[in-house]
């Protein structure tokens, strides 16, 4: 369906026969494609139809069902390692909490894409290489470079999730965005299955209770895990078969929480400045700091990419735009506190990673501001901003790749 409607986003009498003969597949590879067609008049029309338009929940197929099964039972088997070879979980789980669940996304999207045997092969390589890596790192949890490589691996396993989604393709630009937005959806519709299975775990436990019978221990260690291990593979499953669940929330709950946000950083700001709290000193509050900016930053990127689902607001782009300014003189903030501490104190593994990170986050905030300012002068469209985090976003990876596997070489180990 997705090529048919490529060759024919044109013909409106040709989309209209399509739509009739398959309306949850076309409207599934319509909103596929709808990123890389914005400007269409005739895409518009027909976003703006498809939005408005309720579909029935669609079940998908056994196959998928079956391959979702196959990846849930790899999931929970990757999450029991500690039970079934006695392993220390509080050594384990820092170490291998992204393999849990970002290989066997990947492998669910490879699956779907059909992608070549080669790169499948190459991608599972790069898991297995990066697990071996990870637990053969000496030294447990005072070491500071084994603490940053464990934080930045699970951004590595989360591009390569996004290259597989984007089927393979290094130069497809479009699919990142697309990606971010995935992103987004799996957020929103996991939390509410995750919400969802915490309410079953509650009311299963407690009606064995009355009866008089003691499952916890069975149903925590297994069932939940198994729950637990399989929701974002669920979600991914509904978002991918039912878009029309998520395609109106996301942007609302981004449309909701930018404003928010905003005034929450400046209040917070103001704040700081009143209880005369000190980054450049204090490690724990500078620490926290770089939490909410990294936060903020996501916000962000979501609230942007989730723009052309909706009608052009300024309110809203300008919105984004003064939480992106604000954002801006918080990174400064904490980019001079960092500075500080190692101009008073000399380098560590730690500072030097804090100064490479938020030295990123400047330079794309920078980037984003100012196409977001330009794009409500109406000099650009909307699909540049997405074009800066697109292009950008490979330049996360590569840091997390330096952090993960080159520092504790540079700094041995310490």
């Amino acid at each position: 369906m997705k090529e048919t409607l490529q060759l024919n986003l044109s013909d409106p009498t040709r989309l209209e026969s399509l739509y009739r003969s398959d309306k949850s597949g076309f409207r599934k590879a319509f909103f596929e494609l709808f990123p890389t067609k914005p400007a269409d008049p005739i895409a518009i029309c027909w976003y703006e139809r498809l939005q408005e338009e309720s579909t029935p929940i669609s079940w998908g197929k056994g196959s998928d069902l079956l391959v979702i099964l196959i990846a849930t039972a790899v999931a929970t088997f990757i999450a029991k390692i500690p039970d079934f070879f006695s392993l220390k979980p509080e050594e384990f789980f820092p170490r291998n909490i992204s393999f849990i669940v970002m290989p066997v996304l990947a492998g669910y999207f490879m699956w779907l894409h059909r992608l070549k045997k080669q790169t499948i092969l190459t991608v599972l390589f790069i898991f297995i290489a990066c697990a071996i890596y990870i637990n053969w790192l000496p030294g447990n949890f005072d070491n500071d470079t084994v603490i940053l490589s464990c934080i930045h691996l699970p951004l590595i396993g989360w591009s390569l999730l996004g290259f597989v989604f984007g089927k393979g393709q290094l130069s497809n630009w479009g699919a990142r965005p697309a990606f971010l937005r995935y992103n987004g959806d799996l957020i929103v519709m996991g939390s509410l299955i995750v919400s969802g299975v915490m309410l079953l775990t509650g009311i299963t436990l407690g009606l064995f209770s009355l009866i008089g019978l003691s499952i916890e221990e069975f149903y925590t260690q297994w069932i939940l895990i198994a729950e637990l291990s399989a929701s974002p593979l669920i979600a991914t499953y509904v978002i991918r078969y039912n878009p029309q669940l998520v395609n109106k929330v996301s942007p609302v709950i981004a449309r909701i929480f930018s404003p928010l946000v905003l005034v929450t950083l400046v209040a917070y700001l103001i704040g700081i400045l009143i209880a005369g709290k000190d980054p450049y000193t204090d490690r724990e509050f500078l620490m926290l700091f770089n939490a909410l900016l990294i936060g903020v930053l996501a916000i962000i990127f979501f609230s942007v990419v989730e723009m052309k689902r909706t009608t052009e607001n300024k309110v809203a782009h300008w919105i984004i735009f003064l939480l992106a300014l604000v954002t801006i003189v918080v990174n400064g903030v904490a980019l001079s506190a960092i500075l500080y501490r190692i101009g008073s104190w000399g380098f560590t593994p730690n500072r030097l990673a804090v100064l490479g990170g938020n030295l990123l986050f400047f330079i794309n905030l920078i980037l984003l501001a100012r196409q977001l300012f330009r794009q409500l002068r109406g000099q650009v469209a909307t699909h540049s901003i997405e074009e800066v985090i697109a292009r950008y976003l490979p330049i996360y990876f590569i840091w997390a790749v330096l952090v993960t596997f080159l520092f504790p070489l540079i700094f041995r180990f310490q």
